[in-house]
């Protein structure tokens, strides 16, 4: 019998199956269903190693799923239908005529859209019902890996890196002690020692821990500044310790000062140095600031550099800042959540010079590398510093007597208890690419960024934002409408065109062809911010990119 023959008797006998709601059957009947699709199975899996038969969920529910009694052959069945969703949205995200996204307001979708409704129910559904909804969750969805998808630093969609998130779902396990996630977190272990030799640190001094994201591993750098000079504020509060103060690119991202508010330091106490014009901290402002804390009697403490700013992908001079740290004894931070995966690069590692100075360092290869959302890491020069300012020897979790290295039960040294495995995906993509593999990566990303800067320059209706070429994949502009070419009064074109690029972007989404963001900045009106970080993007799909502004935003 070959597999078309099988597949549609084994669709036939599902059909037979009673179509009753759940409740009104009988569990006889229902046992019986189950019965016959895995007696059907199991004759598949005889005559041939068949991965795929057609089924009808109409009648069949998540209680008929392993660890339900019989429920093998349903749940692999299921399961098959999941991958085929998913195998069809990988294949569409990579399709680039297909679009990026289908947009709907946020009262559509609370409304229901086409029998797909967000409401709860107290009742099951047939898990028929349950796929409907895995492909129109997908639908109304945004494709973040579709190659014209350029909204965010983090983008792509790696299918290594997928495969290692399905297996990490799968685990289900947590990374606070080796005695549940013994593989994952030698991983980690592994993982941090690479990252440590590649910033130039010593593979012994250092430490660090995955977080969930950038945020965090920012917070965990002033968590540990503070401690390291104030060690009693873990037991006594910021009443024991003076008034500090932390030090910042005016460019730096916001995630700081969310910091300062979440620690107990106040926003107040972030201070904003001048940038250069290209975004750079200008460490002379640097020096000024502190030394003007200082004589209001505050305590400097803390430096965040930045190597990779968020809207204009600036490094700041990371040698320069770590001499004025070293001189006031401060700590010095950088914030490599966007541009850490240049280290991996020979030709760009040299903007991240002076990153081997700082005591800790925020790198989230979930944004350069392509690794699927979420993957950060806070790194540490100092070994043990990150236990000794969290750690509080939970009985029940970290046991000093067990049979194995307990030093290898690092959830002790995070502030969270629950966490989630971020390792295992980058670990896989790492063992898959390689750090060459990497490397090419980078580098197409930031030779894509140049292509758009020339194309741009040579553009009339396009203007941008910062003449000198790019440092990172970042390239910011104005699309100049031909109502506005004409006006002469600065004032009244700026009014004008800083309504532009929120038209467009509007526009952009309702059609769904491609997705870029923008912003005003400091005195500048609202502009687009292009970002690389795709691997699937190729130079027709900048072409586009540009081609499709200008198709849009031309009558305006």
């Amino acid at each position: 019998m070959d597999f078309r023959t099988e597949a549609i008797e084994t669709n036939n006998m599902i059909k037979s199956c009673p179509d009753e709601d759940l409740h009104q059957q009988t569990r006889l009947q229902k046992d019986n269903c189950i019965s016959s699709l895995q007696a059907q199975g199991e004759a598949q899996d005889k005559d041939l190693d068949i991965k795929h038969s057609v089924s009808n969920f109409s009648n069949i529910y998540s209680s008929d799923l392993l660890p339900s009694r019989n429920g093998e052959k349903c749940t692999e069945q299921f399961m098959l239908e999941v991958v085929d969703i998913l195998l069809s949205y990988i294949k569409k995200t990579y399709d680039g005529k297909t679009k990026v996204l289908d947009f709907h307001h946020p009262h559509q979708l609370l409304e229901g859209l086409e029998g797909f409704t967000l409401e709860l129910s107290d009742q099951p559904e047939p898990l028929e019902q349950i796929l409907v909804d895995c492909r129109d969750t997908l639908k109304y969805g945004v494709k973040t890996g579709h190659p014209r998808y350029f909204n965010q630093l983090s983008t792509g969609l790696d299918i290594v890196g997928l495969a290692g998130e399905w297996l990490t779902a799968t685990a289900n396990t947590n990374m606070f002690t080796y005695e549940i996630a013994p593989v994952f977190i030698v991983m980690e272990e592994l993982i941090l020692k690479k990252m440590h030799e590649i910033v130039g640190w010593g593979e012994n001094e250092a430490d660090g821990t995955f977080s969930p994201g950038g945020s965090i591993s920012n917070l965990y750098s002033i968590l540990l500044a503070r401690y390291k000079r104030f060690p009693a504020v873990k037991t006594k509060g910021m009443a024991a310790i003076p008034h500090i103060a932390l030090f910042v690119s005016e460019h730096s991202h916001y995630s700081i000062q969310k910091a300062a508010a979440v620690l107990g330091i106040g926003t107040d106490f972030v201070i904003a140095v001048k940038c250069d014009e290209r975004g750079k901290m200008v460490p002379s402002e640097l020096e000024a600031k502190i030394q003007a804390t200082k004589k209001e009697g505050c305590h400097p403490l803390y430096v965040s550099a930045t190597a990779g700013t968020t809207v204009f992908g600036a490094f700041d001079p990371l040698a320069d800042i770590a001499e004025i740290c070293e001189k006031h004894g401060l700590w010095m931070h950088v914030d490599a959540a966007w541009g850490g995966g240049l280290l991996l690069s020979k030709k760009h590692a040299y903007k991240l010079s002076g990153i081997e100075r700082a005591n800790s360092v925020t790198w989230n290869p979930h944004k350069m590398m392509g690794v699927p959302l979420q993957c950060s890491a806070i790194l540490v020069r100092e070994k043990g510093l990150l236990e000794s300012c969290n750690q509080l020897c939970a009985a029940y979790l970290f046991q000093p007597d067990k049979q194995y290295n307990v030093d290898f039960d690092t959830g002790d040294k995070t502030i969270q208890c629950g966490r989630h495995v971020d390792i295992f995906k980058l670990w896989l993509m790492w063992k898959a690419k390689g750090t060459r593999g990497f490397e090419l990566q980078i580098n197409k990303c930031l030779e894509l960024a140049e292509y758009l800067y020339n194309k741009l320059k040579s553009r009339d209706n396009f203007e941008l934002v910062l003449d000198t070429e790019p440092e990172h994949t970042n390239v910011c502009f104005w699309y100049i409408p031909p109502s506005l070419r004409k006006i002469q009064l600065v004032p009244e074109r700026n009014l004008k065109l800083h309504k532009v690029a929120p038209k467009i972007k509007a526009m952009m989404m309702e059609e769904g062809t491609t997705m870029v963001s923008y912003q005003p900045h400091g005195d500048k009106v609202n502009f687009f911010r292009m970002v690389f970080s795709n691997p699937a993007t190729r130079k027709s799909d900048v072409d586009f990119l540009v081609d499709e502004i200008e198709r849009l935003g031309k009558d305006l």
